[in-house]
């Protein structure tokens, strides 16, 4: 397939451009920075086209004579209306446009944000109640995709029927290490914070209960692989990983991992006691065989955080990885 990815330099859409280069695809790239990951704009197959989300002309210049649409990228914004206008609005703009250049595929990349609180146990069935603009502008999203099925020749007069697969990817916590050399990394900052403590000796304070169930942008790549290269239509799914990791865990481990440090944990007695609500993300596993634990993966983003820190605290420059809107 062709596919036009937006976002395809940037944290979790390097890896979906890596996987998808992998299984033979071609790929039209809309990215703010072409040169940010060189590596990737000059492989065989990879067309790198310069813009963000809020040039609409160079959404639909992408996109023409696609198969698929994969759109990953987020146009932030601070207020309701800011955020509606950088964010719903390219979506809404690039849906209709796929739909007439008759592009056959398009997957959304949505958030947990969009469900809004979590409960144990709660899936892709869960009713959307967001709490912040993030979310909100998520969940109208998704809502415009799902409910384009047809158009109207007139006022409440019900017109041609679209043929576009629309199907949606909701990533909770997603973390990488770049998948190219200088490539991009959106690492949260509590994980450099973390490391330059734990290098420095400093003891690391962590909120109580506080944690994640991490993925991987590696391992949720090959959820849009597998999607993208179905037949499913308005499908939903969550990307988490199976096992919730307190931050103090994550403490304690980048504490481990620099021989001789002095740190301690600063954590509420009994952080890892208490019930923890989790995500229900059986469905990945269901329809494509996908169950991702994230130990390794999360060991190692841990471990390039150390190293990054130790080359700071050396006098060194470590490579400007942080990749952001």
């Amino acid at each position: 397939m062709k596919i036009f990815i937006t976002g395809g330099t940037g944290n979790i859409g390097q890896y979906v451009s890596k996987a998808l280069l992998e299984a033979g695809h071609e790929l039209r790239l809309l990215t703010r920075t072409p040169d940010r990951v060189a590596e990737l704009s000059g492989l065989p197959g990879v067309t790198p086209i310069e813009g963000n989300v809020l040039e609409l002309e160079r959404l639909e210049e992408g996109l023409t004579g696609c198969d698929a649409v994969i759109h990953i990228a987020l146009g932030w914004g601070n207020d309701p209306y800011t955020m509606l206008m950088h964010d719903t609005r390219a979506t809404v703009f690039m849906l209709e446009a796929a739909e007439r250049h008759s592009v056959k595929k398009f997957i959304y990349t949505s958030s947990t944000a969009a469900m809004g609180p979590l409960d144990d146990g709660m899936d892709e069935t869960r009713r959307l109640v967001p709490r912040t603009n993030y979310g909100g502008t998520k969940a109208a999203s998704e809502a415009f995709l799902l409910a384009f099925n047809q158009y109207n020749d007139a006022q409440a007069v019900l017109g041609r029927k679209t043929g576009i697969k629309r199907n949606i990817i909701r990533p909770g916590y997603t973390f990488s290490n770049p998948a190219f050399e200088n490539g991009a990394s959106q690492s949260d900052k509590r994980f450099r914070h973390i490391a330059e403590a734990a290098v420095a000796g400093q003891d690391i304070i962590v909120s109580e209960y506080d944690g994640s169930q991490f993925l991987s942008s590696g391992q949720i790549a090959q959820l849009y692989l597998k999607l993208a290269e179905s037949e499913l239509d308005q499908e939903i799914f969550l990307a988490l990983g199976t096992q919730w990791v307190s931050w103090a865990e994550i403490a304690r481990l980048s504490i481990a991992l620099v021989p001789g440090s002095t740190s301690k944990v600063v954590a509420p007695e009994g952080d890892a006691a208490r019930p923890i609500a989790k995500y229900n993300v059986s469905k990945m596993e269901r329809v494509f065989g996908l169950s991702f634990r994230g130990d390794e993966e999360l060991r190692e983003h841990i471990r390039w955080n150390i190293e990054r820190a130790q080359q700071a605290a050396a006098g060194q420059q470590p490579h400007n990885a942080y990749h952001v809107w």
